[in-house]
């Protein structure tokens, strides 16, 4: 890429994680984890049966434990901390990998598995190991008001606000490991181009959306990730 950039904006989805061993969110058969996303990922399925929403994302935070940030993740984090303009890292992942490698700049627009949300008070807190119906709030003392603090499909993603001045002042936008295809997130190259930004993709192989990139380079994002930091420090 040509001229070096002052304000960054990287976008990374699943495909970064997926390297440390986290599975993507829909596997070739439709399924997360075994689930259908009707049942464990929408307001309505937590209506339906909030035991077994619960138990889901139980489950999933738990694994956390068993996996690690891989040189991408390291990657941006170390670009993070070196890079002295703007710079900020939109994940839509809910795993905390981005946090563990060190990324200070960054927000989860689609919320944190290590989290919790208080339907009553309104709080985000730790997630308790377990989460149950009657699950007791820490901050206000309520039972059966704690969900996961992540997301939903229906739902309005965080921090669009901060993620829409980041997008309008951006000289380079990244997409990284992401399908192209889960909006708001897939139309982040067209506002940043629009903006006058130079836009790059670095995922596994083509997305829905690399015709909209100045440039795309594909590969796993072990690799990509971590040589295109190097280049940009460079």
């Amino acid at each position: 890429m040509t001229g070096k950039p002052r304000n960054i904006v990287i976008l990374t989805g699943a495909g970064v994680s997926a390297e440390s061993g986290i599975a993507t969110f829909r596997g070739p058969d439709g399924l997360w984890e075994g689930h259908r996303v009707e049942d464990v990922a929408t307001p309505d399925a937590f209506r339906r049966d909030p035991d077994l929403v619960l138990r889901f994302y139980d489950l999933r935070r738990a694994a956390l434990a068993d996996v690690h940030p891989n040189p991408a993740h390291e990657a941006l984090a170390e670009l993070d901390s070196a890079w002295d303009g703007e710079l900020l890292l939109i994940t839509q992942n809910v795993d905390d990998l981005h946090d563990r490698a060190g990324t200070a700049r960054m927000v989860h627009m689609h919320g944190e598995l290590t989290r919790a949300f208080c339907r009553i008070c309104q709080e985000r807190q730790d997630a308790p190991p377990e989460m149950r119906s009657g699950t007791v709030c820490a901050s206000c003392g309520a039972e059966n008001t704690l969900r996961p603090d992540i997301v939903w499909f229906g739902e309005m993603p965080y921090h669009m606000a901060r993620i829409d001045s980041a997008l309008s002042s951006a000289d380079l936008f990244v997409s990284i490991g992401t399908s192209g295809a889960v909006y708001p997130a897939a139309g982040f190259v067209r506002e940043a181009a629009a903006n006058g930004a130079r836009t790059l993709e670095l995922n596994l192989e083509p997305s829905e959306g690399t015709m909209f990139f100045d440039e795309a380079r594909h590969g796993p994002a072990g690799t990509l990730v971590p040589a295109w930091v190097k280049e940009l420090l460079g």
